[in-house]
């Protein structure tokens, strides 16, 4: 006999579907984030330095916010593994919402991480704290709102 271990929780969650969901949200996050700080007239790899700091350190926080593919790496490697985690725990939170749970549950989840990052980790990461400004709230927002409406679409 054959047993297949499924990424199925008790609960109903898609983990896969999590994780999946967070891969989505975290490539429309970056490109968002990026482009309205360009179009805010500021260096789009700015944000990018600010997110490979956690694991670089403050040394390749801008200036000069110049394109750096370590740098760019170290902060996808970062970026995408977070969001992969949040995605899973989302999974874990939710079952199949409906478009207005989904939408207001993502937005929640968007403004939630938006509060810890730029609230709670600016203890650990100080650099955090010069992004708190519309552009981050807006990104965070889009994020969580990206993250459950594809958890929905995967798992339909």
């Amino acid at each position: 006999m054959h047993t297949e271990i499924q990424a199925e929780t008790p609960r109903g969650a898609d983990l896969k579907a999590g994780a999946l969901a967070g891969i989505i949200a975290a490539a429309v996050f970056m490109m968002m984030e990026m482009g309205l700080v360009a179009m805010a007239g500021q260096s789009p790899w700015g944000p990018p330095r600010m997110i490979a700091a956690i694991v670089m350190g403050e040394g390749v926080l801008p200036p000069p916010a110049s394109f750096d593919l370590m740098i760019l790496m170290a902060a996808m490697a970062v970026h995408f593994m977070l969001s992969i985690v949040i995605g899973v725990v989302f999974a874990k939170g939710v079952r199949r919402p409906g478009l207005a749970m989904a939408l207001m549950a993502g937005a929640a989840v968007g403004l939630g991480l938006y509060v810890v990052n730029f609230y709670g980790f600016t203890a650990i990461f100080p650099w955090f704290a010069m992004a708190r400004n519309a552009i981050s709230i807006v990104s965070h927002l889009a994020f969580g709102m990206v993250l459950s409406l594809s958890y929905r679409a995967l798992t339909r």
